[in-house]
């Protein structure tokens, strides 16, 4: 069950330096900070399901969390992670339509929410906020339309190889170069878009060829090159 917590201040909050937020002023920082709702939510829980209607906007404080669709076979395909100091939901409120995926934590997470109403207002209020909105739509829609370009053209291999590489830069590596993340094999497979069965093949491979090595479910990269030519990744 999920349970409310102690809220953060929004002006020293840690998404304060989200394109949306850094243009807002002290003041109306305070406002959203006096409106919004926080919750801390165990690992595994569900945030928000795909199907429901939106009522507000979304800011991870603390924690890891999976965006995901479910198909009607029941197979989850993950189409976001997001971290630390992200938003989740602004598509569906701009849109005023049912979330087209599922949020759920990675690990324990503190998560506030700003109801609707002040997230417009917000916008309606201050252009540069309406205006890093649409920027970070239109890197949505980038980020979106390079995920086909690669499930369509890139083998399995590759896309393996390229979401380690991007699973670093989100969330960095440790003092011991392991991925500040662990994601179990399945959740990794429905990232690559592939069965679980493969992927752990593909990462015997890797370990073979000292790509990475593991850890448990930890993923240690030792060759970062190595996987930059593996995954036919282009700066």
């Amino acid at each position: 069950m999920r349970a409310k917590t102690s809220e953060p201040d929004c002006q020293n909050c840690i998404c304060r330096p989200d394109i949306l937020f850094k243009e807002m002023t002290e003041e109306d920082r305070a406002i959203v900070s006096m409106n919004k709702t926080c919750r801390r939510y165990k690992k595994g829980q569900t945030i928000f399901h795909e199907g429901q209607h939106p009522s507000g906007l979304y800011c991870i404080n603390q924690g890891k969390v999976k965006l995901y669709k479910t198909s009607y076979e029941g197979k989850e395909q993950i189409v976001r992670l997001c971290k630390q100091g992200e938003v989740m939901g602004y598509r569906a409120l701009i849109s005023d339509k049912p979330y087209s995926a599922s949020a759920a934590t990675l690990e324990e997470s503190l998560v506030c929410q700003i109801p609707r109403e002040e997230f417009f207002n917000q916008i309606e209020k201050n252009p540069k906020v309406a205006l890093n909105l649409i920027r970070t739509l239109s890197q949505e829609l980038r980020n979106a339309e390079k995920r086909m370009m690669n499930l369509a053209q890139k083998s399995v291999r590759e896309r393996l190889a390229e979401t380690l590489i991007i699973l670093k830069e989100t969330y960095g590596l440790d003092e011991d170069s392991v991925l500040s993340i662990s994601l179990s094999r399945e959740d990794l497979a429905n990232i690559v878009g592939t069965a679980t069965e493969t992927v752990i093949r593909l990462l015997a491979d890797f370990k073979k060829e000292e790509l990475i090595d593991t850890r448990g479910k930890k993923i240690v990269i030792k060759d970062m090159r190595g996987l930059i030519r593996t995954g036919n990744v282009v700066d």
